[in-house]
C-alpha cells in the first residue's frame, strides 16, 4: 500500500474547528478534502509523530491570512510545515446575520503515519 505524506487536519470532526467568537456565528468550514500540509520527509523517514495546534484567521473570502502556533509539537519541522500548509487551506467563510466575516479558529494538525477516521480525507 502506498501512503502519502500528508498531515491530518482535524477540521472535519465535530467541534474540531473552534472559533473564538460567540455562538451566533456560523463557523467556517473546510472546502476541500485534500489537505495541503506536507509531512516533513526526514520526520516521516524517522517515524517521528506529533501534533501542532494552530490558530488561523479565516478571512471573509474563506482564505487564511494569518497563522499562529498555539501549541508546539516540540519539533520545529512539524510546526513550520503546519504553518506553511495552513496558509493554503480554504474555507467556506464564517457568517454573522448572513454576512461573511473574518474569524480566528483553532486547527489541530496531527502528523502521524497511522490513518484516522475523523480526518478530512476520510470517507463517510
Amino acid at each position: 500500500m502506498i501512503r502519502t505524506r500528508r498531515a491530518l487536519v482535524f477540521a472535519a470532526s465535530a467541534g474540531a474547528l473552534a472559533c473564538s467568537v460567540d455562538a451566533e456565528i456560523d463557523q467556517p468550514r473546510p472546502l476541500f478534502a485534500e489537505v495541503p500540509i506536507e509531512y516533513p520527509i526526514h520526520m516521516w523517514d524517522q517515524d517521528m509523530e506529533g501534533e501542532t495546534m494552530l490558530r488561523v484567521r479565516v478571512d471573509d473570502t474563506g482564505g487564511v491570512d494569518s497563522v499562529e502556533v498555539v501549541e508546539s509539537s516540540g519539533y520545529l519541522a512539524f510546526d513550520s510545515a503546519a504553518v506553511e500548509g495552513a496558509l493554503k487551506l480554504r474555507f467556506e467563510p464564517a457568517r454573522r446575520d448572513g454576512k461573511r466575516i473574518d474569524v480566528w479558529a483553532e486547527v489541530p494538525v496531527h502528523f502521524s503515519k497511522r490513518p484516522r477516521p475523523d480526518t478530512l480525507g476520510a470517507s463517510s
